[in-house]
């Protein structure tokens, strides 16, 4: 047989096992992502085990760990507050809340998730959250905010006044004036971020934490607080891991007979002519 006919018959062997051995090498991979992701969820279940943990100041929060209770004392600043479109529960179209605390030490300002509220009939019009006035007490849970959401919205139109499609923790820290004693949403230099061991620095100046607090005390708002458990989605890298495993499976299998197919054959198989329609 000629080499050329040889290196035909030969391809698609070839390239099954080249399959298998991608799909085997990406669901071992998932499976390894799988480990990473169990020791993460053994951090956030333990952290939503510890007591909450008392922030009286700013720089006690630089080493907060996500899913870890807090409890916060402060100032509600609902003139810099915003909504989260596009945000449902149970089935219904509303916003999430997002208002800052400046804490009672004036360190600095902590962004808090105060929950779920419905949409209107008229969604040019904003719910009306109350706040209260003086200090309040909570507790709730911290998290890092998502990084890059998603969004088709173009640079510059996620959001509009106090309406945001998705948050940029940073961008509205920027825009956090609390000059003068007035907080308002501004385009002028606002507050800086806060360092990740501004602790141990001692950093100078009121600033924005990096991490925001899902609200899970009680209050008289009418939001709904209905956060699900900290989560580091073990469950969803099994299910890839599943899926490569089996494509790997069938690779295998189909190559296999092809294999047996293709060295079990008779020589006097070549020289056969093939009729059409048999």
């Amino acid at each position: 047989m000629p080499a050329a006919a040889r290196l035909r018959l030969l391809l698609p062997l070839l390239a099954g096992a080249l399959v298998a051995a991608v799909t085997l090498a990406l669901g071992n991979w998932q499976v390894r992502r799988a480990e990473e992701k169990q020791a993460l969820q053994a951090v956030l279940d333990a952290a939503a085990q510890r007591p909450a943990l008392v922030l009286d100041t700013l720089a006690e929060g630089a080493g907060v760990m996500p899913g870890q209770r807090v409890r916060l004392e402060g100032e509600w600043l609902p003139a810099a507050g915003i909504f989260l479109d596009n945000r449902t529960h149970a089935g219904r179209a509303g916003y999430q809340v997002l208002m800052p605390l400046r804490l009672a030490d004036a360190s600095g300002v902590v962004l808090v998730n105060r929950g779920w509220v419905p949409a209107g009939a008229d969604r040019a019009i904003l719910p009306v959250v109350p706040a209260g006035s003086g200090r309040v007490t909570l507790e709730g849970r911290a998290q890092i905010p998502e990084a890059g959401a998603f969004t088709l919205a173009r640079d510059g139109e996620f959001e509009q006044g106090r309406l945001w499609q998705v948050l940029d923790i940073a961008r509205l820290a920027a825009r956090t004036d609390i000059g003068g004693g007035v907080t308002t949403l501004t385009e002028r230099p606002g507050l800086p971020l806060c360092s990740a061991r501004a602790g141990e620095r001692g950093q100078a100046g009121a600033c924005f934490a990096p991490w925001l607090v899902l609200q899970t005390s009680a209050a008289a708002d009418g939001l709904v607080r209905d956060w699900p458990a900290p989560s580091a989605g073990v469950e969803r890298h099994h299910g890839y891991a599943f899926q490569w495993y089996a494509l790997a499976a069938l690779a295998t299998v189909l190559s296999c007979a092809y294999a047996r197919r293709l060295f079990l054959r008779r020589p006097d198989d070549e020289r056969k002519p093939r009729l059409a329609g048999r």
